[in-house]
């Protein structure tokens, strides 16, 4: 008789991972996509949350095929902005936070191998202060993301996330409530 180990958990081919404090007002609409998002779960999706991405996330991008970073965003601009990331240096330097092309470039640095395919979902916020709630605009952002999100998951495939980055630029931000 032969004692085999358990099979180890293979890694989620698909990681969301969210940005944000939930204690800043519009900040939290990483986190709370990912809440949202809760009932998508499946062997093939990870759901992971930070308050701000750091070196050591570069472990969690290992045997990834396809990552979307969220994050609530401060830049004028469309409610959604879904962009393909590409490794790249990061302009400031902090040991406390990075960009995700950053990390990426931290990856390939860190692993001497190709980052898995990327993308970011820049969400439009407007108040950030501390204990603020979530706007009413970033609500309505929040459900776009939503609905984009869980089509991007029911075509899991780079080529197909690059269709939609395509069209997720076009989500323009309606009159606030």
């Amino acid at each position: 008789m032969t004692d085999s180990a358990p099979a180890a958990s293979a890694t989620p081919p698909i990681l969301l991972f969210a940005v944000g404090n939930p204690s800043r007002g519009d900040d939290a609409l990483g986190p709370l996509l990912l809440a949202r998002l809760a009932d998508a779960a499946s062997p093939t999706l990870e759901m992971l949350t930070d308050f701000q991405l750091q070196i050591e996330h570069t472990l969690d991008l290992r045997q990834r095929r396809l990552v979307l970073f969220v994050d609530a965003s401060v830049a004028p601009g469309p409610a959604l902005r879904l962009t393909r990331l590409h490794p790249a240096r990061e302009r400031a330097y902090t040991s406390h936070a990075l960009a995700p092309a950053a990390l990426l470039k931290l990856y390939r640095e860190i692993h001497d191998a190709a980052p898995p395919a990327c993308f970011q979902l820049a969400i439009a916020g407007h108040q950030f202060a501390l204990g603020a709630p979530l706007s009413g605009q970033a609500e309505a952002n929040l459900r776009h993301a939503e609905r984009l999100v869980r089509g991007l998951l029911q075509r899991p495939e780079p080529d197909e996330w690059i269709s939609a980055s395509h069209a997720a630029t076009e989500i323009t931000e309606g009159p606030p409530p």
